[in-house]
């Protein structure tokens, strides 16, 4: 079923091959700044992990992995979802510092996505964490980090508007910091999305912090699994989409949970089953490093910054046939 959205009179602002070129571009250059700022390292990743050692990311709890059975290694493979728990894990294995990080490209497939605008089964992104020290676990700490990425998004913009004049988009460098219950506060009468979308209105880059925890209505402004991001140190970078008159996530991210946090989740999430999987029981031995991490869609900022209104125009996958068909009738190219 087609949930697309078509501005009226969209049309990509450069060819086919100048948006590959351009794409090459912005992935070339955000990776540098993103590496120069945070302090990253390149490394290999998994497409795919042992379902049995609580690594995948659980995202929201509900979306199921694509599995399948390696007779070989009798052993069954879920494909990722996310990158976030391994990466901590290869800090410790790879012996990276405090102050120093990792990256890598990650791909996932995530089979349960309702598919939109925004949205496709096929996920990109830079997965990065880095190594910090136990004293780093603060909001400031978080803002900081929070403010060099912007940079590097804003820093690339502004190298690809050099070599395609005809592309106007201008991030915001000046990040608004708020939580998501003082969105609620603020637009109790909207849903979530609708509150992001407000609040971007008004403040072009917005980091909602604290998603996971309840509000006081007694709802979640959005699921995050409870054992990755500290619920009272993550968030999510939403910029204004000037396309899709929208608030657009660019990045989930957060400090990581320590022993503490993790057992205070896993209760308050009805998840004390994963206690005894070897990730968490390292967690809540002590035995990983402290860490901040998160995610940024690759496709994402692609579309962001080149003024696509569909993700399909900057990634290839796959696509109801209503979508596929009003897409051709607007002369939108989906690779």
């Amino acid at each position: 079923m087609s949930r697309l959205t078509i501005p009226s009179d969209y049309r990509m602002p450069l060819s086919n091959n100048e948006l590959q070129q351009a794409i090459e571009l912005i992935h070339n250059d955000f990776q540098h700044n993103l590496t120069i700022r945070l302090n990253l390292h390149r490394v290999s990743a998994p497409l795919f992990v042992d379902g049995r050692t609580g690594l995948n990311d659980d995202l929201n709890g509900v979306e199921r992995p694509v599995s399948f059975d390696i007779p070989d290694v009798g052993a069954d493979g879920q494909v990722v979802h996310s990158l976030a728990k391994w990466k901590r894990l290869a800090l410790k294995r790879y012996d990276f510092p405090a102050g120093m990080g990792l990256y890598t490209d990650m791909n996932a497939i995530r089979r349960d996505e309702i598919v939109d605008n925004l949205h496709s089964i096929y996920v990109d992104q830079w997965d990065w964490e880095k190594h910090i020290n136990p004293g780093d676990r603060n909001l400031q700490y978080l803002k900081d980090t929070v403010r060099a990425i912007v940079g590097a998004i804003c820093d690339t913009a502004s190298a690809l508007r050099n070599h395609y004049p005809v592309l106007s988009f201008r991030p915001d460098r000046d990040v608004y910091f708020i939580t998501t219950q003082e969105l609620e506060d603020r637009f109790p009468n909207l849903t979530p999305s609708e509150r992001e979308s407000e609040i971007c209105r008004a403040h072009r880059t917005v980091f909602l912090m604290q998603i996971g925890k309840t509000l006081q209505s007694g709802q979640r402004h959005d699921g995050r699994a409870p054992d990755y991001d500290d619920w009272e140190l993550n968030g999510d970078i939403l910029m204004w989409n000037p396309v899709l008159r929208k608030a657009f996530e660019v990045s989930s991210m957060g400090i990581r949970v320590d022993a503490p946090a993790l057992d205070r989740q896993l209760t308050a999430s009805g998840c004390e089953n994963r206690r005894e999987l070897p990730f968490h029981q390292m967690l809540l031995n002590g035995q990983l490093p402290q860490s901040i991490g998160g995610g940024i869609g690759q496709s994402r900022l692609c579309m962001l910054l080149l003024g696509a209104c569909h993700i399909g125009e900057v990634q290839a996958s796959l696509w109801d046939h209503d979508t596929l068909t009003e897409c051709e009738q607007a002369g939108i190219t989906l690779l």
